[in-house]
């Protein structure tokens, strides 16, 4: 049976072998996939940028 497709938006990212290298072993050590480990670096990376300049909104 094939997978559910995803609901989530898709983001091809192109970045040097070693740096992905070095991505999925933090990824493994955290005990993530890279994907994940991608999503909590950008999830921290909003927090911290929305500490400085405030909350991020968008009108409907």
């Amino acid at each position: 049976m094939p997978n559910a497709p995803h609901k989530n938006p898709h983001y091809a990212l192109r970045i040097p072998s070693t740096t992905m290298d070095k991505l999925k072993y933090i990824a493994e050590y955290n005990g993530r996939s890279a994907n994940k480990e991608i999503e909590q670096l950008i999830l921290k990376h909003i927090a911290a940028w929305e500490k400085v300049h405030g909350e991020i909104t968008f009108d409907s």
